[in-house]
């Protein structure tokens, strides 16, 4: 019963797998089981190695992984463009809000006419922008 669960934790031992495993006898009547026997025993080869099993496959050249990279890529740029986009409407934000703070005789052209915006609207739009700011803007 022994030898049979020695065999059996041996022969699926995925360490034991990649290489050969060796049996042996050692003078006191004990089976032993290992990767190395010792030297001047009588061996018995248990498991041989499987080059399959012992090789890991290479890595495909290009394929999905050359894919992946140029996916990474994509999204870098488009995240990068994104910002950069963020940027110039924070920047804007800012300018504005700090025209409308600054500046209260603030004047918009309205089908090609200069209106004066009130103050109720002045405050609206600096409200409105300090919204987008908090919401757009770090």
């Amino acid at each position: 019963m022994f030898f049979l669960m020695a065999s059996l934790l041996v022969g699926l031992s995925p360490t034991c797998m990649a290489g050969q495993v060796y049996k042996w006898v050692d003078a006191q009547g004990v089976t032993h089981f290992g990767a190395q026997p010792p030297e001047g025993v009588q061996t018995t080869t248990v498991i041989k190695s499987s080059p399959s099993v012992a090789k890991p496959p290479a890595p495909p050249s290009g394929g999905v992984i050359g894919d992946q990279k140029a996916i990474d890529q994509q999204v870098k740029k488009q995240i990068a463009e994104q910002q950069a986009q963020l940027k110039v409407f924070c920047d804007q934000a800012r300018t504005n809000l700090a025209q409308l703070q600054n500046n209260p005789r603030v004047r918009e052209d309205v089908e090609g006419e200069m209106r004066r915006l009130t103050d109720e609207e002045r405050r609206q739009r600096i409200d409105e922008t300090r919204k987008q700011i908090e919401e757009h803007c770090q």
